[in-house]
């Protein structure tokens, strides 16, 4: 087995799991973040944030993995994903299945380094996460789907710091939930042509020529349930500063997707980033000078 077979090997399997994209998991990263900010009044414990962190990373990268394992016949027919590892042949489907093994495998391995109860939500999150590719083939509605998957991490993340999920913890799971329909569906309007022409539901099919209402009252929801999270905690000035400029990015994303532009819909799904940024950034500086 030669050096160069071994670096294309792993070079593949690197964008196979999507690691040269990290806005992925910046995205799914925040809302874990907020969690474990909240449930530890600002200190988390070095271990959990540590396993979190890297739990987000792996099992982004094995959502990835099964993703494109199960889109491999679909991803042909999609302009943006034609050239995909697996779809383009550069993969098999076998290699795909053993790199999601082992990615789950080291996530849950790291689990295993804290407590019962969140060992026992991994093995829900797991399971939503290896489910998730296969919902736009039964539902319009994947995005919400990928919400309750991924979002799976703020319970862990109050379980793995303080043993428990309070009603705090639901309802900013609800949040994120929410949140992922508003980003997710921006970015599965980049995609909509070639969806309607080969069957596969979103979201952005669902809503129809309603989608920019529809998310822009999503946004609302949001923002609107981080004000309440807000006040449970009794978090102060720069918590609110943070949601006052994640507002002000829900309407630039407004305008992004205004015209439903490909391109601008994709940036739009990117801006993303910097709303959930805006949050955690709120959240340190509160429990650094406030609390």
């Amino acid at each position: 087995m030669s050096k160069d077979y071994l670096l294309d090997r792993v070079q593949q399997y690197w964008l196979l799991a999507r690691f040269d994209k990290p806005i992925g998991i910046l995205i799914l990263l925040w809302p874990a973040l907020w969690a474990l900010w909240v449930a530890s009044d600002g200190k988390p414990d070095l271990l959990v944030l540590t396993v979190i962190c890297l739990g987000v990373v792996l099992t982004r990268a094995g959502g990835c993995v099964i993703n494109d394992y199960a889109d491999r016949d679909i991803d042909l027919h999609v302009e943006r994903t034609q050239q995909r590892p697996i779809a383009a042949g550069r993969v098999t489907e076998s290699e795909a299945l053993k790199l999601f093994m082992i990615l789950i495998g080291i996530a849950f391995a790291l689990v295993l380094l804290l407590n019962l109860m969140t060992i026992l939500l991994s093995l829900i999150g797991v399971f939503l996460i290896a489910s998730y590719p296969f919902m736009k083939r039964y539902t319009h509605l994947p995005q919400a789907y990928l919400g309750i998957a991924f979002g799976w991490a703020v319970p862990m993340s109050f379980s793995a710091q303080i043993n428990h999920i309070p009603v705090v913890a639901w309802i900013m799971y609800l949040t994120v939930a929410l949140w992922a329909i508003v980003y997710d569906t921006m970015y599965a309007m980049v995609d909509k042509e070639d969806d309607l022409k080969i069957g596969v539901k979103s979201t952005a099919i669902l809503f129809g020529n309603k989608e920019r209402e529809i998310i822009a009252l999503l946004q609302l929801s949001v923002l609107s349930l981080l004000v309440i999270i807000g006040h449970l905690q009794q978090l102060g000035v720069f918590y609110y500063l943070g949601i006052i400029v994640a507002s002000g990015l829900s309407v630039y994303q407004q305008k992004l997707i205004f015209h439903r532009d490909k391109t601008l819909c994709f940036q739009a799904f990117l801006n993303s980033n910097y709303f959930g940024m805006a949050i955690f950034i709120g959240l340190i500086a509160d429990y650094l000078w406030i609390k």
